[in-house]
């Protein structure tokens, strides 16, 4: 490659900005969550810097980035690491509006906002656990692939 060809990202994690990126979107949704009273208790500890950390890590790691996030904590497991927390569409929502809302300010270019936001989506509605108590067919069950017998 000489000096004049321009370096193309090899990663989603270089096209969008690297760490920087990552930690702007992330401290960004986190402020959100900070304020909002209804998914603020999802998170019980009173400071969210340690849960910014893991989401800052996790994405750099997904998306290409340095692989800290496996070196501190292991397999992602995302499942298994949120199924403490009682997770319905309400904080999924709100989830999801938060992330919108730092997605937002970081302006990305138009399809690798899309391929990000896509991801989150996903990811948000994978980690649902529990359904309202008023969900026709749910009686006696508290989380989300557990059909009575």
């Amino acid at each position: 490659m000489s000096e004049n060809t321009a370096h193309q990202p090899s990663t989603f994690y270089e096209a969008v900005g690297g760490e920087e990126t990552f930690t702007r979107l992330v401290r960004r949704f986190y402020q959100e969550v900070a304020a909002d009273p209804a998914l603020r208790p999802v998170y019980p500890g009173k400071d969210l810097a340690p849960a910014e950390e893991h989401l800052r890590l996790f994405l750099i790691q997904y998306w290409g980035g340095p692989q800290a996030y496996h070196e501190l904590r292991g397999h992602p497991r995302l499942r298994m690491r949120h199924a403490r927390f009682s997770i319905g569409e309400t904080e999924r929502d709100l989830w999801l509006r938060h992330m919108r809302t730092a997605l937002d300010e970081i302006a990305l270019p138009e399809a690798l906002d899309q391929q990000l936001w896509e991801y989150l989506v996903m990811a948000a509605h994978s980690l649902v656990n529990a359904v309202p108590e008023n969900t026709p067919g749910t009686e006696g069950r508290g989380e989300l692939g557990i059909t009575p017998a």
